[in-house]
């Protein structure tokens, strides 16, 4: 009895010296359960492809705006429609496709007479308006993984814990012993868990709303010129 006494105590003193005894990410990593430690990786991975996507959201952002504003600009100035409509503008620029779309609606629609006027505003429109959703869908794609991660890794890092918690329980039977010492590094490696699927989804949720008004923006931006570039082809029927 004695004995095994002095191997418990041997053996709770050797699991206290090496607990983590500051905040050190990676020490807790290392010391952490192997499912805790596939949460975390994940949840890594989770934040890493989140920033990814936030910083190629800002800079496509950016360069979309940039480009429509001086192509619009342009649009209006020149009388030659098809080089402002070149395949390489189509290409580059979604003004310059949401115009397009309307564009070849009005030639399909005036190719043949007589020319149905009132037929031929609703296709165009429909037209421009179809093109106009496509490119804020196409730029808002991504940002459902944005969604999800806000969403859902909180409750990826609370199964970590979780788990890392049920795991100092049976640390707790395998030691017999109820101590501070036995129980807080597996408690600590576990709350680890919940702080990194914090750390990815609040990113990911402050990232998904302020994206989600930008592509409304974005989408009101290329309606208004899509309207002015409807009344424009509007005028035109009316000389046709």
């Amino acid at each position: 009895m004695p004995f095994e006494l002095i191997s418990a105590a041997v053996t709770q003193a050797t699991a206290v010296t090496n607990a983590p005894t500051q905040l050190d990410p990676l020490e807790l990593f290392l010391a952490a359960d192997i499912v805790v430690q596939a949460v975390i990786v994940g949840l890594i991975i989770a934040s890493i492809w989140t920033w990814t996507i936030i910083v190629s959201f800002v800079l496509r952002v950016r360069g979309l705006a940039s480009k429509s504003r001086y192509y619009e600009s342009d649009f209006w100035e020149t009388k030659d429609r098809e080089a402002a409509l070149s395949k390489k503008m189509r290409s580059q620029i979604p003004s310059a496709r949401v115009a397009g779309a309307g564009l070849d609606e009005w030639r399909r629609s005036t190719k043949n007479s007589p020319v149905d006027r009132d037929a031929a505003r609703n296709r165009i429109s429909a037209a421009m308006e179809g093109q106009v959703a496509h490119e804020a869908d196409d730029l808002a794609g991504r940002l459902n993984f944005l969604a999800t991660t806000g969403s859902v890794a909180p409750f990826v890092g609370l199964f970590g814990t979780v788990w890392g918690i049920m795991n100092s329980f049976f640390q707790i039977g395998a030691q017999q012993s109820a101590s501070l010492a036995v129980v807080a590094p597996g408690i600590a490696e576990a709350l680890f868990a919940t702080a990194i699927g914090l750390f990815a989804a609040i990113p990911a949720v402050i990232a998904y709303n302020r994206f989600s008004n930008s592509v409304n923006l974005y989408e009101a931006k290329l309606q208004r010129f899509a309207d002015k570039v409807h009344a424009g082809l509007s005028r035109e029927l009316d000389r046709v």
